[in-house]
């Protein structure tokens, strides 16, 4: 049965809040107290929470949580083209309240910690932030959406969560690890600060849709 758009929307913004904020939550703890979190908490607390927000809601809108995996699955013929910018727009309101909230409960200087900014040059960060989104699509498109992977449906959320906690640890330390518009623009927008956002806008949108591309392409060599 399908779910009316309304309810997929509203579960995409929750969804997108809850992942953020336990991220969020996770990069204040490492800001404010060093001792308690290392950076592979901060990591942590994106996959897990990525994680457990597919677990809560992904049978309801599919768990996108994230405007490159929307485009990237709609590339791919795996998600309705027209559902795209609306997905977009509950995405982008779920993160701005996580950032918001964050911004409010946790101390006044986490802020600027919650913003996307990269330790190398904006054009590697972009490969990064492009390669690991492909990457990321491509492996939500196997877990996900394809019926005849052995490992579709329930490992999903596992996967998924897991692949960004791995990433986020290897390469966020050089792009930031972000691999989602609506991550890096929510705490832009917050804090005024859009330095490097055409990194975390691009880079993702662009590996997402090479990387739904490229799964479809890579099955269909499989058909007779």
């Amino acid at each position: 049965m399908e779910v009316a758009l309304s309810r997929r929307l509203t579960a995409e913004a929750i969804g997108t809040f809850g992942f953020f904020f336990l991220g969020f939550s996770g990069i204040a703890a490492a800001v404010s107290r060093p001792d308690a979190i290392l950076s592979s908490g901060v990591a942590l607390g994106f996959g897990g929470g990525l994680a457990l927000m597919i677990f809560a809601f992904g049978h309801i809108s599919g768990g996108h949580f994230n405007p490159a995996v929307s485009a990237g699955l709609a590339a791919g013929g795996r998600f309705p083209a027209g559902d795209v910018l609306p997905y977009w727009a509950a995405q982008i309101v779920g993160g701005l309240v996580a950032a918001l909230l964050a911004k409010a409960v946790y101390p006044g200087h986490v802020g600027p910690f919650l913003v996307s900014t990269p330790t190398v040059s904006d054009s590697k960060a972009f490969v990064l932030e492009l390669v690991g989104t492909l990457l990321f699509v491509m492996l939500i498109s196997a877990v996900a959406t394809d019926k005849e992977a052995p490992w579709n449906g329930i490992f999903a959320p596992v996967a998924i969560g897991g692949f960004i906690y791995v990433a986020a640890t290897v390469i966020g330390p050089f792009s930031s690890g972000s691999f989602n518009p609506a991550r890096s623009l929510a705490p832009a927008i917050v804090q005024g600060d859009f330095s490097n956002l055409w990194v975390f806008i691009f880079g993702p949108l662009i590996g997402g849709v090479l990387g739904g591309l490229a799964y479809t392409g890579l099955r269909s060599l499989n058909e007779p």
